[in-house]
């Protein structure tokens, strides 16, 4: 027989959790049988939840019949550029913020806090001009630079407070024994942040792969992301469910992957925030 606070426990926190992550998981379950069920049984009897019914004909099919291989390569280019970019950016200018009192640094922080609440409906018209101007429109350089508005602003913010967690003594002790300023950020302040700059990169990537106005205006017939991919999945007089939710299914499990694969470190990312003495 159950003690009465393990029987309490069980209906004030396990019950409760276990129905928010069937709530959560869910729509993912259904999505991915509507992947595995085939067209004519779609249409004729809706979703099978009878794995004997199911088929990965919705799979084949999305990769003989469309581009969406080649989409899926333009979104890892564009999302790994954007990686690249906004952690270079961001992490020599939190640096510089942590480490540096200047005129106008409390304003620079703040207009970095203010670009976060503007849509991004706002940017795209003059990022329209600047890149069919500089003719780098249609292009995986013109997305990664579109994207990298985006993500750098939040991640100097997020990479200012790991920073700055770190006490000046130990560049200042490495820069006493002959190291640059650079050096010491490379091989003093970069290794003991890295919990925070693993979250941060996966913040950006997650954010550029799923960034979907950026891809529909400044995108085209040469870069067409998934998310761009997936719309064009839709049919004018029919949409094809089993095929749209085999790309969507395809379309996120990259992102999956590379959560589960660092999600120890991101963890780490999100809680710790400072050194441990």
């Amino acid at each position: 027989m159950k003690k009465p606070g393990t029987l309490r426990r069980i209906l004030t926190t396990d019950v409760p959790v276990a129905l928010l992550v069937i709530f959560a998981m869910a729509p993912f379950a259904w999505m991915i049988m509507t992947s595995l069920t085939p067209t004519a049984a779609l249409n004729a009897n809706g979703v099978s939840l009878s794995p004997a019914a199911w088929s990965g004909d919705n799979y084949v099919r999305l990769f003989e019949q469309t581009s969406f291989l080649k989409n899926m390569m333009d979104s890892l280019i564009i999302a790994g550029g954007t990686v690249v970019v906004g952690l270079i950016v961001s992490v020599t200018a939190a640096y510089a913020f942590s480490r540096f009192r200047f005129p106008g640094r409390k304003l620079l922080m703040l207009q970095f806090l203010l670009i976060n609440m503007f849509p991004i409906v706002l940017l795209i018209l003059p990022l329209f001009v600047l890149m069919r101007k500089f003719g780098i429109l249609d292009t995986h350089l013109g997305l990664i630079l579109a994207n990298a508005t985006v993500a750098i602003p939040f991640a100097v913010w997020m990479l200012t407070s790991y920073i700055g967690a770190i006490p000046k003594s130990l560049d200042e002790a490495a820069m006493t024994d002959g190291a640059s300023r650079l050096t010491a950020l490379r091989k003093v302040v970069l290794p003991l942040t890295m919990p925070g700059i693993v979250s941060t990169g996966i913040y950006i990537f997650i954010t550029a792969w799923n960034e979907y106005l950026y891809a529909l205006t400044l995108g085209g017939r040469n870069v067409r992301p998934v998310t761009v991919a997936i719309q064009t999945l839709i049919g004018e007089y029919q949409i094809e469910w089993g095929l749209l939710a085999a790309g969507a299914v395809v379309g996120a499990m990259p992102a999956t992957i590379l959560f589960l694969l660092v999600q120890r470190r991101l963890i780490g990312g999100l809680t710790q925030g400072a050194v441990k003495g």
